[in-house]
């Protein structure tokens, strides 16, 4: 081959551009088909930023609609590093108006070229300075700031939320997911220079209105009276718990300390706390509930039963337990109404360990009650095997067990409701625009039965008329309860503090048809500790303002002082405004004029007027019942100053005393309730197993 050959120097030519010219495109297409991705996400990377946009929250209602938590729409400063020619004394500008400082901006900036937060949901003031500062560089996007405009009311049920708007506490974590939406996003894009040139939004989806079961009057009251509690015991916290009886719905839930939730890092941890299902401690004699109606239940004893309290002292697995004070001979029912521990332990040692643990099952201890709020605890209950010889004596009489007050509330809810066990819960539904969607599901499970139910609200009422419980008697309403005092464990010591408690008191009203359940707890109350002393006179306070509120009829006798005085209400006092209401700086304030108006006046027409001159002792002839409701057999009982007890329902059977018996004021008539047998119509459902 001739190399000099001008044909041959030109295919050599040829051939060497043919070649790089191959692996050029061969090269091209590698990098157009296979790097392609790669290489794409590389430019997106450095071409552009996607900054998050958090979506507008769900709003948080309670049942009539007020709302207790919103979100308002605030601007956040942003800005392109790459504009700014000057950052030093863009910094040293915005540190003015910030309360920064100018190194803390300068950072930010160093940190991107493309973008970086300055500040996220400013007060509009500042915001507007920074505008007027017209800075190249310096930009503003919308975003959402949570706002709770009730403050302290109802923090921790409500929770909290962190600067993305991220729910960190209470239903705005539970229910995140449904209440913070989707969010959307913001794309920043810039030249090889990083200076910016466009950006593109796209819109959030905004988050469902949750409705909850609180009623923001009800919890306004338990706030304040556990504040006032809290002031005159210097109790170091606290808990009120308002149920509605029959659903399981929360009405109020107050715990102390408390916390705003819009300044929720000012607040302690200790603060943020929902004592209220987390806090755990011993019940105290508040158990003996589940003791005596597991005997009852079993029919080892009766309320007429008199048992022999030994003076105060019995000795179980070789220890000696003393009574709170020495009694004698006392009935089941005095037992209970005087809270003798040596009576509660009679009972529980006859009762057996096996059957006493699965009675406190029952009742919903040592499990999760299930309620739809983070925190929970389970309580302490250690398995029946594991119990030491003594274990019997302690847990008949509420030591050796832990509780949290949201399962202490249920099980005395379960007697109240007949028996019935209903899971608590403080969502009631969705709202979306001007229609509400109900998601709520009442669960119920039977602990006792519905005569024994009867029973222990008989005997829950002896302990409030003539027991421990005496300062929770209602003016215009009955009542039961008991009361607790349960001794804390010194740490120092690691025995029972003589001068540590917890001071409860857990009850219902009125007694024939409960409509609510409410619990007092004050931890460590200094001077008068004891649950009949501090937490009954608050339970008291509590139950008359609700019942009012809630318009419940009233079943007993007014004290004559009192409806004195109610005549004397303004009846166009405007209700209070609890947007801005702050327990921590209440000093004498009062509840809202319709939280604490006067049960309404009845007229002559609705209801034969009480007689309020009873003297305790006299005698009456018990009338006929048969036939009657249960509201024409509570009147007529209550016009004579005689105690209904009312079983089943529908019109009544039967009744215990007989018709024509002679006996003392106070004194109880049992009432047997149903359909007659002649009627065709299906039998009513008791109680307990109606929504």
């Amino acid at each position: 081959m001739n190399w000099r050959s001008p044909r041959v120097r030109l295919l050599l030519v040829a051939g060497i551009v043919v070649f790089w010219m191959g692996a050029a495109l061969a090269r091209l297409a590698y990098l157009q088909l296979f790097c392609y991705s790669d290489y794409l996400n590389r430019a997106e990377r450095q071409q552009q930023r996607i900054v998050e946009v958090s979506p507008r929250r769900g709003i948080l209602y309670d049942r009539n609609f007020h709302e207790l938590a919103m979100s308002l729409t605030m601007e956040s400063c942003y800005a392109m590093p790459g504009e700014i020619m000057d950052q030093d004394m863009v910094a040293r500008l915005l540190a003015s108006v910030l309360d920064t400082s100018p190194e803390d901006i300068s950072s930010k900036l160093a940190a991107s070229s493309s973008f970086v937060w300055i500040a996220r949901k400013l007060p509009p003031e500042k915001a507007a300075r920074i505008k007027e500062m017209n800075l190249r560089g310096v930009y503003f996007a919308p975003e959402r700031k949570r706002f709770y405009p009730k403050q302290q009311l109802a923090s921790h049920v409500l929770g909290y939320v962190d600067v993305d708007e991220k729910g960190l506490g209470g239903i705005e974590y539970s229910l995140d997911s449904l209440i913070r939406g989707r969010p959307g996003r913001m794309m920043v894009f810039a030249d090889a220079k990083q200076r910016w040139f466009d950006s593109s939004e796209k819109g959030a989806e905004a988050g469902s209105n949750v409705v909850l079961t609180l009623d923001q009057n009800i919890q306004y009251i338990a706030e304040k009276e556990l504040t006032q509690a809290i002031r005159d015991t210097r109790a170091t916290s606290g808990t009120i718990l308002v149920e509605e009886t029959s659903t399981g719905r929360i009405l109020g839930a107050a715990n102390w300390p408390t916390f705003n939730p819009n300044s929720r890092g000012d607040a302690s941890s200790e603060a943020r706390m929902n004592r209220a299902i987390g806090a755990l401690y011993e019940p105290g004699s508040v158990f003996k509930v589940v003791t005596l109606a597991g005997a009852l239940e079993e029919g080892i004893t009766n309320p007429e039963e008199v048992v022999d309290c030994q003076m105060g002292a019995i000795y179980v697995a070789g220890h000696r337990i003393r009574d709170h004070k020495p009694f004698g001979m006392l009935t089941v029912a005095q037992i209970l109404s005087k809270s003798s521990d040596v009576g509660a332990i009679k009972l529980g040692l006859r009762l057996g360990a096996p059957k006493l643990y699965d009675y406190i099952r029952a009742f919903g201890f040592g499990t999760l009650t299930g309620i739809d709020l983070p925190g929970e605890g389970h309580g302490m209950l250690r398995r029946v095997e594991n119990w030491t010889p003594i274990s019997i004596g302690a847990v008949s009489m509420g030591q050796e067990i832990g509780v949290t007050a949201i399962q202490l509330i249920s099980a005395m809810n379960a007697i109240a409701n007949g028996g019935e066990w209903v899971k608590p819960h403080v969502v009631l539904g969705m709202r979306r625009d001007t229609k509400f969607f109900s998601t709520e599901q009442i669960e119920t499970r039977r602990a006792i039965s519905a005569r024994t139910a009867a029973t222990m609200r008989s005997m829950l009422q002896g302990v409030v008329l003539e027991g421990t419980g005496t300062r929770a008697l209602l003016d215009g309403y009955t009542a039961a309860g008991k009361t607790g005092t349960a001794q804390k464990i010194d740490p120092a010591t690691g025995h029972y503090s003589q001068t540590q408690t917890i001071a409860s008191f857990v009850g219902f009203a009125p007694i024939n048809n409960p409509a609510v359940t409410i619990l007092v707890t004050l931890d460590s109350p200094v001077g008068l500790h004891e649950g009949g002393e501090v937490s009954a006179p608050v339970f008291k306070r509590v139950a008359e303002q609700v019942l009012a509120y809630l318009n419940i009829q009233q079943d007993a006798p007014v004290n004559p002082r009192l409806q004195r005085a109610s005549l004397h209400v303004d009846a166009q006092d405007s209700a209070s405004d609890v947007s801005d209401f702050d327990p921590t700086q209440m000093e004498s304030a009062t509840a809202p004029a319709d939280i604490v108006a006067p049960p309404p006046q009845r007229s002559s027409a609705d209801t034969p007027p009480l007689t309020l001159a009873l003297l305790e002792g006299e005698t009456v002839a018990l009338p006929l019942l048969a036939g009657k409701t249960v509201r024409e057999v509570s009147e007529q009982c209550a016009r004579l100053g005689i105690a209904p007890v009312l079983v089943g329902t529908g019109v009544a059977l039967e009744q215990d005393p007989k018709a024509g018996t002679t006996v003392r004021r106070g004194s109880r008539v049992t009432v047997q309730f149903g359909r007659p047998a002649h009627s065709a119509a299906p039998p009513a459902l008791p109680p307990d197993k109606r929504n």
